[in-house]
């Protein structure tokens, strides 16, 4: 049989439906049963969670509970061969994150290629085309990943900066919560400390990731409906979420800033977000004592605190603190304006043939210099103006 009149297969890049739910959580749980990825982890959750509610994914893409669930899936033979998970990550949704692609290393190599490009590129390529709005990606990968890292260098990610995951055991809470964090203008957080944190949070990092992540004071505002989804999510997977803010009255500015994500029911660590103004470092054993304090209301679980290479005081307290490091991520960005290349590099110039083109034909001819009307007529009222032109008159 003549296999060139077979028909040939498409690819086939489009959103996640609900019949690929049970395929996507198949390649998730054996990926997870080689080597954990807690971003992995966090997608079989949901896939999980969605398969059992028939409907509600459908309904996750049109709530704001759906802003982390934009998945995209490459099909060729009606089978899930790679997916790519992206986010908002601003309120202007003008910078996207990249959360996760994943490859279905289980097909055949002739299903690794899309073209001349790989399955993880394609879906890369896909995001970036159709998510218009974005102008800048991020995303967080483990030096350690060098297939994942490889592919995204490939496709114009830089490195950023390099963040560190730390875990405090239950035993260094329980010394830590025994201190007195002494804290008084520690406050609880609200829409109306929008502006504090947004200027909190633009003095705490360099400019050039400030101009990458595009914050503004709407993304430290939590709207009515996200708050509902938020309080429903958390009744559902026994979490919840404490904020607060440490206020310097004299400035009138928040200087320390942290957001705790609790496991009600121990199921998994706690996870903690903290903010801290450069020049207010010695706030780091207080707020961390803080969240000890409260975590010790909850089951023993360890507690989970990233800082990044810019953070050298935050990487020293944790070290002397004891806490253990878990990864080494690198952040990358890439943005959609490319730079675009010189068609002739400026070293093939001959520059000495352009200056020729430069040259006049004939010498110059020197001509006489004649004073204008202007500078006679000035020069003339000056002079009868001149306090010295009555003397010289007498």
């Amino acid at each position: 049989m003549n296999t060139s009149t077979l028909p040939k297969s498409s690819w086939k890049i489009r959103s996640i439906q609900y019949r690929d739910l049970n395929p996507i959580a198949t390649l998730l749980q054996q990926r997870l049963s080689i080597e954990y990825n807690s971003h992995q982890a966090i997608l079989l959750e949901k896939i999980q969670k969605y398969q059992s509610f028939y409907g509600l994914l459908e309904l996750s893409k049109i709530l704001p509970m759906g802003d982390d669930f934009y998945v995209y899936v490459a099909e060729k033979d009606q089978q899930i061969q790679g997916l790519i998970q992206v986010s908002p990550f601003n309120h202007t949704r003008s910078t996207w994150r990249v959360e996760q692609v994943l490859i279905n290393y289980n097909t055949s190599i002739s299903h690794l290629l899309i073209g001349n490009r790989s399955i993880g590129s394609q879906l890369l390529r896909h995001c970036f085309e159709k998510i218009w709005e974005a102008r800048t990606w991020v995303l967080e990968v483990n030096i350690n990943e060098k297939n994942t890292l490889a592919l995204y260098r490939e496709n114009g990610f830089q490195p950023l900066a390099q963040i560190t995951h730390w875990s405090c055991s239950w035993d260094i809470l329980q010394k830590l919560a025994q201190q007195e964090p002494n804290l008084p203008n520690l406050l609880p957080v609200s829409n109306a400390d929008a502006k504090l944190l947004y200027q909190l949070d633009c003095v705490s990092m360099p400019p050039m990731l400030r101009q990458v992540f595009d914050r503004h004071i709407e993304d430290f505002k939590l709207g009515l409906g996200r708050f509902i989804c938020q309080k429903i999510q958390g009744w559902l997977t026994h979490t919840a979420e404490i904020s607060a803010y440490v206020f310097e009255p004299q400035r009138k500015a928040a200087i320390g800033y942290f957001k705790l994500y609790l496991s009600k029911d121990g199921s998994k660590p706690h996870e903690a977000i903290l903010t801290v103004h450069p020049a207010y470092t010695w706030l780091y054993p207080k707020l961390i004592s803080q969240m000890a304090t409260i975590i010790q209301t909850l089951p023993p679980q360890t507690l989970l605190v990233s800082s990044l290479d810019y953070q050298p005081e935050r990487e020293e307290y944790l070290e002397k603190l004891g806490a253990q490091r878990v990864d080494q991520n690198l952040l990358m960005s890439r943005s959609v304006w490319h730079k675009l290349r010189e068609a002739k590099p400026l070293e093939s110039l001959n520059l000495p043939e352009v200056l020729n083109g430069l040259k006049p034909v004939h010498n110059p001819i020197p001509t006489p210099w004649i004073k204008s009307w202007l500078e006679s007529t000035y020069n003339s009222s000056s002079l009868t103006n001149h306090p010295d032109s009555n003397n010289s008159q007498d």
